[in-house]
């Protein structure tokens, strides 16, 4: 079976990286075994060692699903682009612009 190719960042395997290197310590802190967090997630236990690899091939849903077995750290992430800054200097300069005011009403 041939594997899928993503065009990924470096920067942004590195994230992924360091993302599952975090859920992994989350669970071991916890002291959960990887078949235990599988189960709860409903997931096998590949895939959820694939979620601590940062594999780019596994689905948010499956991310979420670990997060959520590791008691509700689901929640974080809202905070996901959260504080867009870029976004909001574009929308900024977009508000800017000056409009001229209707006709006058009589």
């Amino acid at each position: 079976m041939k594997k899928a190719a993503y065009n990924i960042l470096p920067s942004t395997e590195e994230v992924l990286k360091t993302m599952g290197e975090q859920i992994k310590l989350a669970r071991l802190r916890r002291n959960l075994s990887a078949e235990l967090v599988a189960e709860r997630a409903g997931i096998s236990r590949a895939s959820l060692w694939k979620v601590e690899s940062g594999n780019p091939a596994c689905a948010m849903g499956i991310y979420a699903a670990v997060l959520h077995a590791l008691n509700n750290m689901d929640k974080d992430l809202l905070l996901v682009a959260k504080d867009d800054e870029m976004g909001r200097k574009l929308q900024d300069m977009n508000l800017m612009t000056r409009k001229r005011a209707s006709g006058r009403r009589k």
